[in-house]
């Protein structure tokens, strides 16, 4: 089947879109622990961005995977499917000159490589949101680590199934930030990057 699959060459490019928009398609990619913050500072970085006339769009793991990818499990084959899927979304709104900003657990470093060379080495921006797990346990925030500590949840990342730290994430942040010293770091760091 993929020999019958022919690119289609558009007239109207990347470069054409963000001349339009006045803006970089980039994706800011924010990867840690469930309950680190990611949502939470990415939601925050849209609505700065927002404010300043960015054209933005959020990605965010639970979101998807009520939709997109509401058929897949947390099994190590189905969370780097997840990715892949996250990555070819992303590698369309940077096509159409969107900053997006995705906030995934994506806990396989293999997988965040997979999302880079997808939408381009240029075109992405890795936030690693280093919250401790003792802090992400403390937050609990969707009582995630309860369940998964008592059994009720399998591959549980930090806890039964392993989280890779970025080697060399663009940003890196820890709890000891407060959420809008986060917003504004990632924020200052985008800005020269999506500027036309």
């Amino acid at each position: 089947m993929e020999k019958n699959i022919v690119r289609h060459q558009y007239k109207i490019l990347r470069e054409d879109r963000e001349k339009l928009l006045n803006q970089k398609g980039m994706l800011a990619f924010f990867t840690g622990l469930s309950g680190s913050g990611k949502s939470t500072i990415a939601n925050g970085v849209e609505q700065d961005l927002h404010t300043k006339g960015y054209k933005t769009y959020v990605l965010d793991g639970d979101n998807i995977r009520s939709g997109i990818n509401q058929d897949l499990t947390f099994s190590p084959e189905d969370r780097s499917e997840n990715i892949r899927r996250i990555a070819e979304v992303s590698k369309l709104f940077v096509d159409a000159g969107i900053v997006v900003i995705a906030a995934f657990v994506a806990p396989y470093e293999a997988d965040r490589e997979f999302i880079r060379k997808t939408v381009g080495a240029d075109s992405y921006f890795e936030v690693f949101v280093n919250t401790s797990l003792e802090e992400c346990e403390r937050r609990d925030v969707k009582g995630l680590y309860a369940k998964a500590r008592s059994g009720e949840i399998k591959n549980m990342t930090g806890i039964s199934a392993p989280y890779e730290s970025p080697s060399s994430p663009n940003i890196e942040m820890n709890e000891s930030f407060t959420i809008q010293e986060s917003i504004d770091l990632v924020v200052n760091a985008l800005k020269p990057k999506i500027n036309y």
